[in-house]
């Protein structure tokens, strides 16, 4: 066996044997360690920002785009962000134990379905450093054990804030292997994880299209997938205008590089000639690259033309491809094609209208006069998110504390036998 297959496997142990002590460990004593962690991160803000600069400078060298720097960068306010997700954890109810049914059969057996930990989370994730200690947290309090990967563009920033948050977790009887890190930048390390069905209940991958079709290629694993955010904003005919202008502007250009932002905007045919004039304005004021269908380049002149592959792609970026559609059927049909079932908007004042785009879009979160934006476990009040799964199995949308359990069922006899 490798060396870096060796330290894997052991540390794989040491988050297998964690999961199981967790079980015994009390609400509150996790409880008190999330704040703790929360605490930490504030604490050492210095030095968490430090050793986020290594990495953030080496990206910029490198050249990567704007938007990738930013997910990668972290800063006072996203520290405090990191923080207050954490106290948030920390104050929501625990989701394991919770009886989820009970009856009782004829022949007097009691049978009751019971929320459970699912065990060992594994997270292979790229250049957010965010993902370190909203995954802990979560794990944590839902009562299992997480194996953090980040990837090497964030490695300092990852270990530093592993080295943080878990310094203080064996004071309340919690090992420290129930927040792992595998600080191993060599891919070969990922390969071999993957391969660890034994040790590693599931595996959630966090980051580009690239990395996730990887990871579910290559899993011996149950993978829960969250491919990419081709996110939509779609403009009825019945819009508010200014309303419309906002919610556009804040879901592209808040932070473009982030799977929640939206990379295709449809507007309905009777409002473009009015409606797309304006967005163009605020969106080449914020440096905002438009594509469009032939109908929008009639009305935009000059803007760059959509081809077919514009239709599936996740910029992550500031670009914003552009559509205009016959009504809200067109516009459900081409999200239900193109998009990739993660998070999209409709803005509207005609409520009918608005049921049926809610209705038949199918993707795991759906709008109406909101920005995609939203979708983000501490946003929904969950705390935080593991992932925004896009999967329709087991869980959908932001992981939080309940899709981070599964169940078991207990059943109480006194004495029955089957006949």
């Amino acid at each position: 066996m490798k060396k870096i297959e060796r330290k894997v496997l052991n540390l794989l142990k040491g988050a297998k044997e964690a999961s199981l002590k967790l079980g015994n460990i009390p609400a509150g004593d996790k409880d008190r360690a999330i704040l703790e962690m929360a605490s930490a991160l504030l604490k050492n803000t210095k030095y968490l920002l430090s050793e986020n600069a290594k990495d953030a400078a080496l990206a910029n060298k490198t050249g990567i785009s704007k938007s990738f720097v930013d997910r990668l960068t972290l800063t006072q306010k996203r520290i405090k962000e990191m923080a207050g997700s954490l106290k948030q954890i920390a104050s929501l109810k625990d989701p394991a134990g919770k009886i989820l049914r009970q009856w009782k059969r004829p022949n007097g057996l009691i049978i009751k379905k019971v929320s459970v930990p699912i065990g060992v989370i594994g997270i292979i994730y790229e250049s957010r450093p965010n993902v370190t200690s909203d995954c802990a947290g979560l794990s944590l309090k839902s009562g299992n054990a997480c194996v953090l990967r980040g990837g090497s563009e964030a490695i300092n920033s990852n270990i530093a804030i592993h080295k943080v948050i878990t310094k203080s977790l064996e004071k309340f009887g919690i090992p420290m292997a129930a927040i792992t890190m595998i600080d191993v930048a060599d891919r070969s390390a990922v390969e071999f994880l993957l391969k660890q069905d034994s040790l590693i209940d599931v595996v959630i991958p966090r980051g580009g299209e690239g990395l996730i079709r990887y990871v579910a290629e290559n899993s011996l694993i149950p993978v829960i997938k969250h491919y990419k955010g081709v996110c939509h904003l779609y403009v009825d005919k019945d819009a508010d205008i200014e309303m419309a202008l906002d919610i556009m502007l804040n879901a592209k250009v808040q932070r473009p590089g982030v799977c929640n932002a939206i990379e295709k905007m449809l507007v309905h045919k009777d409002i473009a000639h009015k409606f797309l004039p304006k967005a163009a304005v605020v969106l080449d004021d914020k440096g905002v690259e438009l594509r469009g269908c032939l109908k929008t380049l009639k009305i935009l002149k000059g803007i760059k033309k959509a081809v077919e592959k514009d239709w599936y792609e996740e910029y992550l970026d500031l670009i914003l491809t552009i559509k205009v559609v016959n009504g809200v059927d067109e516009a459900i049909s081409h999200i239900n094609k193109y998009g990739s079932r993660h998070s999209d908007a409709i803005v509207t004042k005609n409520k009918l209208t608005a049921e049926k785009f809610l209705k038949e879009v199918d993707s795991a979160c759906v709008y109406h006069n909101a920005s995609t934006r939203f979708t983000d476990g501490y946003q929904f009040g969950m705390g935080a998110e593991i992932g925004i799964s896009t999967d329709k199995i087991h869980a959908r949308g932001p992981m939080a504390l309940e899709e981070l359990c599964t169940y078991k069922y207990i059943i109480l006899g006194s004495g029955q036998i089957r006949s």
